[in-house]
């Protein structure tokens, strides 16, 4: 699967292009000085991640359904909380690692153990199970992280980033 991310003024576009040929496309909302689902390839790819938000676009979901499956098949908030569906376990599992290392983006890294202790609460708060975090799998994420930020920070706006998932 190819992945564009192209660079607006209030959004960015995500554009998918699957194996199979077929295409999708999402407008996103600015959240921070990278975006989003550019922390989302960092993170999926580098802790190696295939069934969360890129696993289930690569499988045919569009990028705008993922939020209301999630919703549907019990992703926890303060108004539902119960147990998610197994099926999205690694979607919310991913989502909350992609909030950590967005506030590393944001505010600088933290050590591994602090690191884990705010993913945990995280993990803990949406009734999935913990992700265990290495050095390994944190220094891929970081190096993947510095890498969107090297190559999207200067990118003018029509810009585009290109991946290839897996």
């Amino acid at each position: 699967m190819q992945i564009a991310i192209i660079k607006g003024t209030s959004h960015d576009t995500l554009r998918i292009r699957r194996a199979d040929g077929s295409i999708a496309e999402a407008q996103v909302v600015k959240k921070g000085p990278v975006p989003h689902d550019g922390v989302h390839i960092a993170v999926e790819s580098g802790l190696k991640f295939g069934n969360a938000f890129f696993g289930l676009i690569a499988a045919g979901r569009h990028p705008d359904d993922i939020a209301g499956l999630a919703s549907a098949m019990g992703h926890s908030s303060a108004k539902k909380a119960h147990v998610p569906d197994p099926s999205i376990i690694e979607l919310i599992q991913a989502e909350r690692l992609v909030e950590c290392f967005e506030a590393e983006v944001w505010g600088g890294p933290a050590d591994l153990e602090t690191l884990q202790s705010v993913a945990d609460a995280a993990f803990s708060a949406s009734l999935v199970p913990r992700v265990a975090l290495t050095p390994e799998g944190v220094a891929a994420v970081r190096a993947n992280l510095d890498k969107l930020k090297a190559d999207w920070l200067p990118l003018q706006i029509g810009g585009t980033l290109n991946y290839d998932w897996p």
